[in-house]
């Protein structure tokens, strides 16, 4: 038994990382902007909604990139600044400005995936 979990561990981590779901990823937004600036429930509810649609959205165009083979990685950035800068404007009809620049400034790059030392790559 202890030969078999060692060989499912093994193989778990050969995949390499997991993609978070939606909802994993919308909770953990909804919680740091709720600690930086405490919005009322009603203003979160509506930030969840922004990015719950936000990354569906970003999922499936990258989903019909890679099943189509694109893998222009130009392209596929230009289309996720493309979801990101609608998201920002939904964002700015329920931010006041203060929260928008915490939100540009200090939780938006602290969402970003850390990638780890590639060897130089």
């Amino acid at each position: 038994m202890a030969f078999a979990a060692v060989i499912g561990i093994t193989s778990v981590n050969a995949q390499g990382p997991q993609r978070r779901t939606v909802e994993e990823r919308v909770k953990a937004v909804h919680e740091k902007m709720d600690s930086a600036f405490k919005p009322e429930a009603s203003k979160l509810a509506m930030i969840d909604e922004i990015f719950t649609n936000y990354y569906k959205a970003t999922d499936k165009a990258r989903e019909d990139m890679m099943a189509a083979g694109n893998t222009d990685r130009d392209a596929m950035r230009s289309k996720m600044q493309e979801f990101g800068t609608e998201r920002d404007n939904k964002l700015k009809t329920v931010l006041t400005e203060d929260q928008m620049k915490t939100w540009k400034e200090t939780i938006e790059p602290s969402m970003r995936p850390q990638r780890g030392n590639r060897g130089g790559q």
